[in-house]
């Protein structure tokens, strides 16, 4: 399965010292894709290689509240394409596990 979307980039504090960010697939894509997956890793992850911008990536996406997968960004990613939180982002999604 490979996807375009955009979505809001947000932060999650996961402790004092350290912070977490990520991207909501839109609720559509997150059914389809917890239709399709058989194979779930660790916390229901399903591995993917994400695009955005110029940078490439692969990690998994993660359940999260109100049925929708999060993408999580990587600090290196967020640098070199100068994403702050709140922004916008178009990502090209490739889903690994199938």
């Amino acid at each position: 399965m490979i996807v375009r979307f955009d979505g809001d980039v947000f932060r999650w504090e996961a402790r004092s010292d350290s912070d977490w960010y990520f991207v909501a697939l839109p609720p559509e894509l997150s059914a389809d894709i917890r239709e399709t997956q058989t194979f779930r890793r660790g916390f229901g992850g399903v591995r993917v290689e994400a695009t955005i911008g110029g940078s490439s990536w692969r990690t998994s996406i993660f359940p999260q509240a109100h049925d929708v997968y999060v993408l999580p960004l990587k600090r290196a990613v967020r640098d070199a394409e100068g994403i702050d939180p709140g922004a916008t982002v178009v990502v090209d999604l490739v889903v690994l596990d199938a």
